[in-house]
């Protein structure tokens, strides 16, 4: 069975990073690209394979043990991998996104000295992303986990000569190891109650527990604290927009398409887990709608192209959260593939335009390029109407599940959803009429070298936008005719959790009702955008202008990193100064160069005694003799 072979998956894409990183000095650029994205090509047809063959299968889950990895007394942990419906979709994503991004590489990054390096981290990065999709335990889980945090770091300051960069993957690290925390915790705790750390051993424990158990309460909120880290959520959001300062295609891959999707994927996982704490799961909705309108309310005033993606990110991984906080587990997975289509295609969108701008990403410098870049328009629009929930796009029926269930499972967290789709849709179509309708309002060099991305770039823009459009129709809902594939698909992992939930029981009236209301606010929406933003054609309030109070407050960030670093960051600094100056310095330090100073002074006393007489030395010599004499007769 290929099944079996799923080991080569992540085997690849170690083996790119190997030969592009070892010969980096060496080999070809055109070279390089071609075996970066090779290797992640071979790993998208295995999964591609995997895929297939696990549909046709009548057993929907596999373990493949590779080898014992760690045995100490009761603790025994394989290294092997788990193959089920969810991770097969994960390497899908993971892999076929990853190639069209390292695609787009070629061309993005053709220029820069340090391409075999770039790719070679890509590579990297794909391979632990893998790991953390196919670990079996959670300690497989763990490494790809802390392992997509490192290159997440190395990506991220990539242009480490740009202080603020590097500065911004410190940030990310540093952020992420606090989550991090969380979920090595989780996992003492996990093995410590149920005996392992494998999922298809600690599951069916699980299911026999009774709901609102307070180990398994205390277990998920740690494993959602870990969540709360890599995907970006509050309090450990900050680090996400900062992480812009890559290269737009890690911007794409690791924080569009994987990397943050990856605490959504360790929570579907262990879905069974969270269904019996009922407190984590309103907690998980709670924070998921608070980020959610959060970040949409920071990217209505951003002027940066990427920021507002970034904090567009952050807003639909709380709508990530808000779906896995009402137990639509299906729903939340499938805005985690339809989220990567339009997400990933809106940054290398952006990537597009920022190359065609000479590197310019103030949308207040742009405007007008509609006609310069047809390709990107036409691309960055339907990833726009895709994110805006407009249907027949893919945005719509992943976003509708999530706010259907919402309705069900409390009313006010649905209305707080649609206004969050409200605000999607504005600050979306706002950056869409920025950036490409009106006058251009950059410089006259920047207007000369206006131009269309090469093949190489809008290729798999292309790709991106067609799979944003029919990207929904993997779960249409039965309202509309369709059999949702998607959710039959994922039953048998989500099967034992959903069996202790009720299902959604919504009449076609009401689900209709609630489909017409997020439309038709995400198109007023998008019709205020284009008054404001077209019809009016203003700019952006600079930076030295007067802004109102509310969107001054908006485009600061509400000063978050600034209160971080007020409550955090200053008194660390103090207490390091403090131990510094005083523990360190004065009596660490003090110690250590007094025992020198003493011996220092004794040595210069004992080196008086060294006059060159040699009278003197014979006369301390008998006084020796003496001396001993003595000692001896007095102790006889």
């Amino acid at each position: 069975m290929l099944i079996e072979l799923v080991w080569l998956v992540p085997l690849f894409p170690l083996l790119g990073f190997l030969i592009n990183g070892l010969g980096r000095n060496v080999l070809s650029k055109g070279f390089v690209g071609f075996v970066g994205s090779l290797m992640i090509l071979l790993s998208f047809g295995t999964s591609i394979g995997i895929f297939l063959e696990l549909n046709a299968s009548a057993t929907k889950s596999f373990v493949i043990p590779l080898f014992d990895w760690i045995q100490a007394g009761n603790l025994l942990i394989p290294f092997s991998f788990q193959v089920d419906p969810l991770s097969s979709l994960m390497l899908l994503i993971v892999t076929g996104i990853g190639f069209l991004i390292h695609v787009y590489s070629t061309g993005y990054m053709h220029d820069d000295a340090g391409f075999a390096k770039f790719f070679s981290y890509l590579n990297l990065f794909v391979f632990f992303m893998l790991l953390l999709v196919l670990g079996s335990n959670y300690v497989v889980m763990f490494i790809g986990w802390e392992g997509v945090g490192l290159c997440s770091y190395l990506l991220i300051g990539f242009w480490f000569s740009n202080s603020s960069y590097a500065s911004a993957a410190k940030k990310a690290f540093v952020m992420n190891r606090i989550g991090d925390l969380g979920f090595l915790i989780a996992v003492f705790l996990i093995f410590n109650t149920f005996g392992s750390l494998e999922f298809n051993k600690v599951f069916p424990q699980v299911a026999n527990l009774a709901p609102n158990n307070d180990i398994l309460a205390l277990i998920t909120i740690l494993l959602f604290v870990g969540a709360t880290g890599k995907s970006a959520q509050i309090p450990l959001f900050t680090w996400l927009p900062d992480a812009m300062a890559g290269p737009t295609p890690v911007s794409a891959l690791i924080h569009a398409a994987t990397m943050v999707t990856a605490g959504i994927y360790m929570i579907a996982r262990s879905n069974i887990m969270f269904t019996l704490s009922p407190l984590t799961l309103n907690i998980i909705a709670i924070i998921g709608i608070a980020t959610a309108l959060l970040a949409a309310t920071i990217a209505l005033t951003q002027t940066d192209i990427k920021k507002v993606l970034a904090y567009s990110t952050v807003s639909q991984l709380g709508y990530m959260f808000l779906g896995l906080g009402v137990g639509a587990y299906t729903g939340a997975f499938f805005h985690v593939i339809t989220h990567a289509f339009f997400k990933a295609l809106l940054f290398l969108g952006a990537g597009s335009v920022i190359h065609a701008m000479s590197n310019e990403q103030d949308m207040r410098m742009m405007g007008g390029l509609k006609g310069k870049l047809p390709v990107t328009f036409a691309t960055m629009l339907i990833g726009t109407i895709a994110i805006s929930g407009i249907p027949p796009f893919s945005g719509f029926f992943s976003k509708d599940e999530i706010l259907a269930h919402a309705y069900e499972h409390n009313k006010i967290l649905w209305v707080l959803g649609v206004i969050g789709a409200m605000l999607t849709a504005f600050y979306m179509f706002r950056m869409l009429f920025l950036t490409f309708y009106g006058s251009f309002r950059g410089t006259h060099e920047q207007e000369h070298h206006l131009h269309e991305s090469p093949k190489s770039m809008t290729i798999p823009l292309i790709v991106l936008a067609v799979l944003s459009v029919v990207g929904g129709f993997i779960g249409v809902p039965e309202v509309l005719g369709g059999s949702h594939w998607l959710s039959q698909f994922l039953s048998p992992v989500f099967f034992d959790s959903n069996s202790r939930v009720p299902a959604m029981h919504l009449d076609h009236s009401t689900e209709y009702f609630l489909m017409a209301v997020s439309v038709v606010l995400a198109l007023v929406s998008a019709v205020i955008a284009y008054t404001r933003y077209v019809s009016k054609k203003p700019v952006p309030v600079p930076d030295n202008g007067e802004r109102g109070a509310l969107a001054n407050l908006s485009y600061n960030k509400y000063y978050i990193d600034e209160v971080y670093d007020a409550i955090v960051g200053k008194p660390l600094n103090a207490l390091s100064r403090f131990f510094f100056k005083v523990v360190d310095k004065s009596l660490i330090d003090g110690l250590v160069n007094g025992f020198g100073r003493v011996t220092t002074e004794a040595s210069k006393g004992l080196r008086l005694l060294q006059t060159g007489n040699i009278g003197f030395y014979i006369f301390m010599m008998v006084a020796g003799i003496v001396a001993l004499l003595l000692y001896g007769f007095y102790n006889i």
